[in-house]
């Protein structure tokens, strides 16, 4: 089950999350050969999308990966409420499993200076 977190996005700043993935014991998943994703959308059942960049640590042992969107993508995004997740995605030798590891809503505050 993916953990639940609630996010606050300014409009028109880069947005960064660090995460740490960790199995049901709490133990640091290691993300290596994994590939990972992550998508914010207005609605569930929304067709538009805003893909995050998602990076995986070096040391991947640490089961951390990055989030992150631009300035631009931020601006681009009208201020309200999005829902959001993450998901990786194991070796192809694992059979290829997704797994979502975070999900939530992410609110939008509007910019004033542009």
């Amino acid at each position: 089950m993916a953990t639940v977190k609630n996010l606050v996005i300014d409009q028109g700043t880069t947005f960064s999350l660090t995460i740490t993935v960790a199995d049901a014991n709490g133990n640091e998943i290691d993300l290596d050969g994994y590939t990972a994703r992550a998508q914010l959308r207005k609605s569930y059942g929304a067709t538009s999308y805003t893909a995050f960049t998602v990076t995986i640590s070096e040391n991947t042992t640490t089961g951390e990966l990055t989030i992150s969107l631009t300035d631009t993508q931020t601006s681009a995004l009208k201020a309200g409420r999005y829902v959001y997740d993450v998901e990786i995605v194991a070796p192809v030798a694992d059979g290829s499993p997704v797994t979502r590891v975070l999900e939530g809503i992410i609110t939008v505050t509007p910019e004033v200076t542009r």
